[in-house]
């Protein structure tokens, strides 16, 4: 048998040698600087995870906020029963995602007042949050700002909800 002879066209050493010193140029030119550039995205990171952090608060306040409202009201609950639940996962998932964010006690109001319309009291509270949560979400970027954008929402749709 005779071996066939090579087809015609870019030889693929010619690839991988391009290849190769396209990667080695690439490299050349982003190391230069690098320290800086490493010392801002830590900056950046680490501001990313104070953002997250500062909103931890927030939302344990809305999870503090379904538990007064369904101990003032009962029937509530029973209402909207995956909204309590769906407020813990998002606690859940930004403790998760902000660095040392550790429960704290919550700034929400210890219940409604007396006399106060409970479910209206909740959703002003949920309302409060998602705008809260919106606001640092424009200041976060990546995921961090995915991350409260999806809170915001979410406890948005949580207020229809409670409409």
């Amino acid at each position: 048998m005779s071996a066939s002879p090579a087809s015609p066209g870019f030889p693929r050493r010619r690839l991988l040698t391009g290849t190769a010193g396209l990667a080695l140029l690439l490299a050349g030119c982003t190391s230069g600087g690098s320290g800086a550039a490493a010392e801002q995205a830590a900056e950046q990171t680490a501001a990313q995870g104070d953002r997250l952090t500062a909103q931890v608060p927030v939302q344990e306040a809305v999870v503090a906020a379904y538990d007064a409202a369904v101990a003032a009201d009962p029937a509530l609950g029973g209402a909207v029963p995956d909204l309590p639940g769906q407020a813990r996962e998002q606690l859940d998932r930004l403790r998760a995602a902000a660095p040392g964010a550790t429960a704290s006690s919550p700034s929400a109001p210890p219940g409604p007042p007396a006399g106060t319309d409970v479910r209206a009291w909740l959703r002003d509270q949920v309302s409060a949050a998602a705008a809260a949560h919106a606001a640092a979400c424009v200041e976060a970027s990546g995921a961090g700002s995915a991350l409260l954008g999806s809170l915001a929402a979410g406890l948005r749709g949580h207020a229809a909800a409670l409409a």
